[in-house]
């Protein structure tokens, strides 16, 4: 079976901008909860929320092609979530119900000012995903009606 370059081409563009569109969907989830927990100080686990990180892989989309710019071509995925095991931040408050025995609590690892900046970069890099599908029919459609 021969397989048309052009259209081995535009449907290479639209997985790899499809695949990161949903990359960044998934980061944003991601973003969103650890905003969403930022002052979380008692788990189901117990102790404060820690906030969570994507994990994200690359595969290549044609693996097999003769053509080396086309085997560099790669989609991303969301391999896995994990857990910032780092330190939170430690608020004197001996009222609270979760105050050690000095009378300091632990807040979550959130920090807000860089999880908004996470939040932005993924929101324009799916803009960006958008604008790069809308731009791949637009020029479907014109190679289309060059066929005509």
């Amino acid at each position: 079976m021969k397989i048309d370059p052009v259209k081995a081409g535009v449907f290479s563009a639209m997985e790899v901008a499809a695949s990161g569109m949903s990359a960044e969907r998934s980061r944003m989830n991601v973003t969103a909860g650890n905003l969403a927990n930022a002052r979380t100080t008692r788990t189901a686990e117990g102790g404060p929320y820690k906030r969570l990180d994507p994990i994200f892989t690359a595969k290549s989309v044609n693996a097999h092609s003769f053509d080396p710019v086309l085997r560099k071509v790669e989609t991303v995925q969301l391999e896995e979530v994990r857990p910032d095991q780092s330190q939170g931040t430690m608020v004197y408050e001996p009222g609270h119900p979760d105050a050690n025995a000095d009378g300091y609590v632990e807040y979550p690892n959130v920090n807000t000012v860089t999880e908004m900046v996470n939040m932005m970069t993924a929101s324009r890099a799916y803009e960006a995903g958008v604008t790069s599908i809308e731009s791949l029919k637009a020029m479907a459609r014109a190679a289309l009606k060059i066929g005509k």
